[in-house]
């Protein structure tokens, strides 16, 4: 326990008057409980719980209980209306912010989702349903999330649709042999109505191979 909290203090860069290192610290205690042997004993531990859940509830707005998974690094901006469900899974390097709900999609649903490492949620952002979300994701403020999200995916707006994070290079030749040439600027440097030679270059009408004949 005490390992994972001086991790928990270093994510925080020692700040430990923040809020969200407050909910680390119940819940790592949380968490520690469950390996005290003599049942009367955890019983106790499992009391003193509950009450530091209920307090923490109270001064910081942010639900995160002991059932959740979370990896290395999980950081909390901000506080207030954090609602983390129980059976929630979070990879490493994690970033929520005030306002994310992460859990059920609907009552008679029990599928939550599980993220991957490096996520960051927005403020105020939904996460809802049996979902899978990938790594090095990020989730748009306000943004209500549905469905699945890839790696290396951007996710916003409600319902929040998906788009890549970094975007396939644009293959200038290919462009130019299509003929769309002028959404690369002015034109000024290039040859146009050329067609591409065998070292990819371009070959204007009249600077041709049989033109120089």
């Amino acid at each position: 326990m005490f390992e994972n909290i001086r991790a928990d203090l270093r994510a925080y860069e020692g700040q430990w008057w923040c809020q969200g290192f407050w909910v680390m610290l119940v819940y790592r205690f949380g968490r520690w409980r469950y390996g005290v042997r003599p049942v009367l004993l955890r019983k106790a531990f499992s009391l003193v719980y509950k009450v530091l859940f209920k307090l923490i509830q109270i001064l910081t707005g942010i639900e995160l209980p002991c059932e959740a998974t979370v990896g290395h690094n999980f950081i909390i901006d901000h506080f207030g209306g954090i609602i983390i469900s129980g059976y929630a899974r979070f990879g490493d390097n994690c970033r929520i912010r005030n306002g994310v709900v992460v859990g059920l999609k609907s009552v008679g649903e029990s599928g939550v989702p599980v993220l991957g490492d490096n996520v960051d949620i927005g403020a105020g952002a939904k996460v809802l349903g049996d979902i899978r979300i990938g790594n090095n994701v990020v989730i748009g403020a306000n943004a209500v999330v549905l469905t699945d999200v890839p790696d290396d995916c951007v996710a916003v707006g409600v319902p929040a649709t998906i788009k890549q994070r970094y975007p396939e290079p644009l293959n200038i030749t290919d462009r130019i042999v299509g003929g769309d040439i002028s959404k690369f600027g002015s034109g000024e440097g290039w040859v146009t109505g050329g067609t591409p030679d065998q070292d990819g270059g371009i070959i204007s009408g009249s600077n041709r191979p049989n033109d120089r004949q």
